[in-house]
């Protein structure tokens, strides 16, 4: 049993449910998140509301934050795996979406796209020994995309995904600091990578919304 058991968090002493108290509670503000998505949906528009791809956005935010609360007080493989999947699949989704929505890219490039994400994810966690070197490439799409549609297309989403990068950026570097900073600080940096991500969540999802709206007109 103890090899299916998993300690990487600086808050976490033993392996009681509740060893990560605050690591688990701030999940609560991913569903917080998720529901003011659902709020702005309805109150957006009726193309919003007609929209399936935001309220999957939506589901998946909260599902993160499920996720995230069953691998911060169960602490083993399997809530890794429901831990991990959901944000693997927002940032996948969400890179073909961005490009496809806000750049009007082709399916061939939107393809293209998450394919590389995913990649050099896999390449950036594997080889740099970067704890959380798989965030590194959401983060450099994120970059490249804000940058694009800021300073080349004018999209009001740009400045939106620029934001979302230095918070995010911020935000994957007290994720890194966790287990440095723990011998200083017992309960660690990681529950500022939840409520920090929350907000990056929000924003960039509440970007689709209003550009689904936008649509509309």
């Amino acid at each position: 049993m103890k090899n299916n058991l998993i300690d990487i968090y600086c808050e976490r002493s033993n392996f009681e449910y509740w060893a990560e108290p605050i690591n688990a509670i701030t999940n609560l503000a991913f569903i917080i998140s998720g529901l003011m998505i659902v709020y702005l949906i309805r109150k957006t528009s009726k193309a919003a509301v007609k929209d399936i791809v935001l309220w999957i956005f939506s589901g998946l935010i909260i599902i993160i934050g499920i996720g995230s609360w069953l691998f911060h007080t169960h602490a083993n493989k399997w809530a890794m795996i429901v831990d991990i999947t959901p944000i693997l699949l927002f940032v996948l989704l969400y890179t073909w979406f961005a490009i496809r929505r806000f750049a009007s890219g082709s399916i061939w490039v939107c393809s293209i796209a998450v394919i590389a994400t995913l990649v050099l994810s896999f390449i950036l966690e594997t080889q740099t020994g970067f704890n959380g070197g798989a965030y590194l490439s959401p983060l450099l799409a994120m970059l490249i995309m804000g940058v694009f549609l800021h300073y080349f297309k004018g999209h009001p989403a740009g400045k939106a995904l620029l934001l979302s990068c230095i918070i995010f950026g911020f935000s994957l570097t007290l994720r890194s600091l966790d287990e440095i900073l723990c011998n200083n600080l017992p309960i660690g940096t990681h529950f500022l990578w939840h409520l920090l991500n929350s907000i990056v969540l929000y924003i960039v999802s509440r970007t689709l919304v209003l550009n689904s709206a936008q649509r509309e007109k």
